[in-house]
């Protein structure tokens, strides 16, 4: 029993081992007190033994008081095995091997403007390098996943770096300020700062706070709203498509994601496309602002009614055509106007249709 073995147990750990050991005031001592009087206590069994040994007791003559109980010893093992479970992110799956399974990946989702959903697959090889790399550090090491943001430029600032465990796959990450840009690594991270990643993830966007495109609470909704979750995580983007993202959500959805186009597949695959494909688009417009609460507003002359918290709003057809609309708004008594004018333009061009021969292999 030394110091370092000690130190790998929790506090509760402890105290249970010195609740057995006989040690007086165990139950309101701190975890370095539990380890200094566990160490007292192997120490004066030992010089017990010593003496008795030194006086020419025979072994099978005297009561072998530094052994410790078999009960203690399996409660040692099995909080040893408790914490290398927990610090094992190499999740090991009953089910049947794949191709993939010792390949490392982090996959980065966007659940709304303040949630991420990070999942990861990682291989045992890889947990045992990271335990040969760090060396004694490993034993007070914690399995971590770092956030960072992405700033403008391109350079990457750390935010945040939360302690994980084993027996998982998957961990929720909040973030703030968005929008903005994201990326993890997972990793163990020792106590002198030193951290040994394992994968690095994939880029993603936050949508803006007041944007339609959040997405509801669960998982489980993940399937009617795949398509947007996989482009809010960077599925659809200019740098290219996430290759493990993109096989994550078709593994668990069974069905191809990305533009239909590459995937000759949608939403409407199983029907039959005889009809030629239609497509019409119009838009709206809507007007929202703030004014005195009792003010008369006016939006092209026509007046709007203003709310008792000084809020209007007006919704109107966005036209084929340049727009210049005027908003008015008077003071009661006449003596002040105030005028803001907006220019809307609205150019829509139909480009002609792409088709491709479906009987060639992609």
């Amino acid at each position: 029993m030394t110091a370092a073995s000690l130190r790998s147990h929790t506090a509760k750990d402890l105290a249970q081992i010195a609740r057995q050991q006989g040690v007086p005031g165990w139950h309101s001592m701190r975890k370095a007190d539990l380890i200094k009087a566990l160490i007292h206590v192997a120490q004066k069994k030992t010089s017990t033994r010593q003496q008795q040994n030194g006086n020419g007791h025979s072994g099978s003559s005297t009561t072998r008081i530094s052994e410790t109980p078999p009960q203690v010893r399996q409660d040692i093992q099995a909080a040893q095995q408790k914490l290398a479970l927990l610090k094992n992110l190499a999740l090991k799956d009953s089910g049947t091997e794949n191709s993939d399974s010792d390949r490392d990946q982090l996959i980065v989702m966007v659940r709304d403007p303040y949630w991420l959903h990070a999942n990861w697959s990682l291989s045992q090889r890889s947990i045992d390098r990271a335990q040969a790399a760090l060396g004694q550090r490993w034993h007070h090491c914690q399995p971590t996943l770092r956030v960072f943001r992405i700033m403008e430029a391109g350079s990457s600032v750390l935010v945040r770096d939360i302690t994980i465990h084993g027996g998982v796959s998957n961990w929720y990450v909040d973030v703030a300020e968005p929008p903005s840009q994201f990326r993890m690594e997972i990793g163990y991270l020792a106590e002198d700062g030193t951290f040994y990643a394992l994968a690095r993830s994939n880029s993603v966007q936050t949508p803006s706070a007041d944007a339609n495109e959040t997405v509801d609470e669960n998982w489980s909704d993940v399937a009617e709203n795949a398509d947007r979750i996989f482009a809010m995580s960077g599925g659809y983007s200019q740098q290219g498509t996430s290759r493990e993202l993109q096989e994550l959500l078709e593994t668990r959805l069974h069905r191809p994601m990305g533009s239909p186009m590459n995937t000759r597949f949608g939403h409407g695959a199983a029907l039959d496309s005889v009809s030629a494909l239609e497509l019409a688009v119009d838009a709206d417009v809507t007007i929202y602002g703030v004014t005195s609460r009792s003010a008369h507003v006016t939006l092209k002359g026509v007046p709007i009614n203003v709310r008792p918290d000084g809020t209007f709003s007006a919704k109107l057809k966005l036209a084929e055509q340049r727009q210049v609309i005027p908003i008015v708004a008077s003071a009661c008594d006449g003596v002040e106007q105030r005028t803001v004018i907006l220019a809307l333009d609205r150019n829509t061009k139909v480009m002609e249709p792409l088709f491709r021969d479906i009987s060639k292999p992609s």
